[in-house]
Parts: C-alpha cells; sequence; structure tokens
C-alpha cells in the first residue's frame, strides 16, 4: 500500500494516537480528514496539525455517521483510507454493578460504530484504485486483562471482524484491511491504567508507516508481538503476563 498521496479520515484523530497518526500522514505527503466528539480539543488539534481537515463527530451516533458519509463522498470524493481509531474505555466494570451499560458503550464505540462506517464508506473506497481499512485494536484482542475486561471483549470482537472483513474484500475487491495493535500507550486515553508507563503514541505511528508500506496486515506494535507469540506457544503463561498478581 502506498504511503503517501492518500486521502485519510481518521476518527478519534484529536487526540492520543489519532492526532500522531494524523501528524505523520500528513507530514508524509497525505490528504488527512480527522473527526472527534470535543469541539474545543478538536479546535486545538487543527492548531498544531498543519493542513489537517477536522470534522465534529461521534461515532456512536447514526446521525452524525450518515453526515459524516455525505460530506465525505461530497468533498473527498478520492478517499482511500478509513482508520478507525476512535475508542471508549472503562476500568474494573465487571463488580461495578454497571457491567452491562459500560459494556455496552464499549461494545458501541470499539466493534459496532466501526461496522456501520466501513459499511457507509465501502463504496467510496471500492470506487479509488488502492484503498484501506485500518482498524485499531490493542494487545487484549489477543490476551485479555481484568482491569479492563470488558474493553478487552470488544477489542477481540473487532479483531475477529477485521480478519473476517480481510478475507471478504481479499477476494470480492482491491480493498486491503489492516489491523493497529498497540500495547500500553502514554495517552490521556490510558492515563487511568497507568499509561505514563507506555510507550509514546510516535512509536505506534511510526510502526503503522512502515507497515503500510510493507502490507503487514496485522502491526503488533511493541509489547503486542511478544504477548502474541507467547499467546501461540503457551496461552496459560500469557494470560498470566496480562493480569500479573500485585
Amino acid at each position: 500500500m502506498k504511503t503517501t498521496g492518500n486521502t485519510i479520515l481518521i476518527t478519534g484523530g484529536s487526540a492520543g494516537i489519532g492526532f500522531e497518526l494524523a501528524r505523520t500522514l500528513s507530514e508524509n505527503g497525505n490528504r488527512v480528514i480527522i473527526t472527534g466528539r470535543n469541539t474545543e480539543r478538536m479546535d486545538k488539534a487543527l492548531v498544531a496539525l498543519s493542513g489537517v481537515t477536522g470534522i465534529v463527530c461521534d461515532v456512536t451516533k447514526i446521525d452524525d455517521i450518515n453526515k459524516l458519509a455525505v460530506k465525505l463522498t461530497t468533498d473527498f470524493p478520492d478517499l482511500n483510507m478509513v482508520i478507525n481509531n476512535a475508542g471508549q474505555a472503562y476500568v474494573n466494570t465487571l463488580t461495578s454493578g454497571n457491567a452491562a451499560e459500560k459494556a455496552g458503550e464499549e461494545m458501541l464505540t470499539n466493534y459496532l460504530s466501526i461496522i456501520r462506517l466501513n459499511e457507509k464508506l465501502l463504496p467510496i473506497l471500492k470506487s479509488n484504485t488502492e484503498a484501506a481499512i485500518v482498524n485499531v485494536s490493542s494487545i487484549v484482542a489477543f490476551v485479555p486483562n481484568h482491569t479492563m475486561a470488558t474493553y478487552g471483549a470488544s477489542k477481540a470482537a473487532l479483531h475477529s471482524y477485521s480478519q473476517s472483513l480481510r478475507i471478504l474484500l481479499e477476494r470480492t475487491s482491491g480493498v486491503k484491511v489492516f489491523e493497529l495493535m498497540p500495547p500500553l500507550v502514554n495517552t490521556t486515553f490510558s492515563s487511568e491504567i497507568g499509561g505514563a508507563n507506555g510507550i509514546p503514541p510516535q512509536e505506534v505511528a511510526d510502526a503503522f508507516l512502515h507497515a503500510l508500506g510493507n502490507d503487514l496486515f496485522e502491526i503488533h506494535v511493541g509489547r503486542t508481538a511478544d504477548v502474541y507469540h507467547l499467546a501461540l506457544s503457551s496461552p496459560e503463561d500469557a494470560l498470566q503476563a496480562m493480569n500479573p498478581i500485585g
């Protein structure tokens, strides 16, 4: 897949991993559009991101997605890459008394809204000669962590969907499907779970750019690669590594 000259939509692009992806891809000669729910955060991001277009949009709302699809079809008919990065996560929800409610929010943002957006934008992507969908999942798509159990379940669902979508589109179109799988990353999003100990988001963006240019469809960033291989060789050890005592 080419790494320059693309027109790229990044959901959740006003902060964290999405912001660094937007900056890196824009600096490498791509036309980038970002979405985010918060107008103030969006305005700050656009000041820092030269040449990037911002659209305030909540990916969990059907009306917002419909409006976004119309705008992209009209204003960006050469759109050839969608990076589904927007996410939601809660900590220690299983015994909180509202686990189902929180899990529903995570599943809607991290899984169902991605299916909806991809469905809306696939006609545009298929109309371009070289196109891709990128789903940002997580290290916990392979091995769960009990402190973010329902978040991990939503990412496991996204991983399964990404694999199925890749097979289908390989056989029916030229649209490629990538899955970007970061470990713990130092962002505001991960601050509740010790994000300060994670890798910088720029490292994720750099890994993605390399993988994109080499058609590496499952992108295991940093520690994710170690956990993936451990899960293949010893699932029990991988589960213990992701859920240490103390």
